[in-house]
């Protein structure tokens, strides 16, 4: 079976920066399972997924545009230090959920603390980044009816609930 829109896709996965720094894996966890044309993955993996078939591996290398998004400095923003619950020990690293302008959520990452600001980033960790994926597909089968009325997979490598 190929993959193809409205097919569950299992893949084992190394992603890697241009730097050629390993930044995700499937192979401690098990193989990944999305729905393809759903919009679960990447649209450039997905793209590049498309038509392949179990067993088939491929290196693809992912612009911005078809991973997440070019950077955009007018989502980092200092915002007052007293904004947040136990300012004292706000950390660069350390996300949290916001609600965006239209009132949907989004996640902020603190990239700088000082006495009196801490800025905060609403771009996801790897915009801007050009990606690599090394890809073995492992296994493509049709969905469930509660799958598709969900829009992705549920069970190991999937959606748990």
């Amino acid at each position: 079976m190929q993959i193809a829109e409205n097919k569950v896709v299992s893949i084992d996965y190394t992603l890697k920066n241009d730097q050629g720094q390993v930044l995700d894996t499937s192979s401690e966890r098990g193989p990944l399972a999305y729905l393809q044309g759903h919009q679960n993955i990447i649209s450039g993996l997905e793209s590049a997924l498309e038509g392949k078939s179990a067993g088939d591996s491929v290196q693809v290398t992912i612009p911005p545009a078809e991973a997440y998004g070019e950077r955009d400095e007018s989502l980092s923003q200092a915002v007052p230090r007293q904004m947040f619950q136990d300012a004292d020990k706000v950390q660069v690293g350390m996300q949290f959920q916001t609600t965006s302008e239209e009132g949907g959520s989004q996640i902020v990452t603190v990239t700088g603390v000082d006495p009196e600001h801490v800025t905060v980033d609403a771009n996801h960790p790897l915009a801007g980044e050009t990606l690599t994926f090394d890809v073995t597909v492992v296994d493509v089968r049709e969905p469930t009816q509660e799958e598709m009325d969900h829009g992705h997979v549920h069970g190991p490598g999937g959606h748990q609930h």
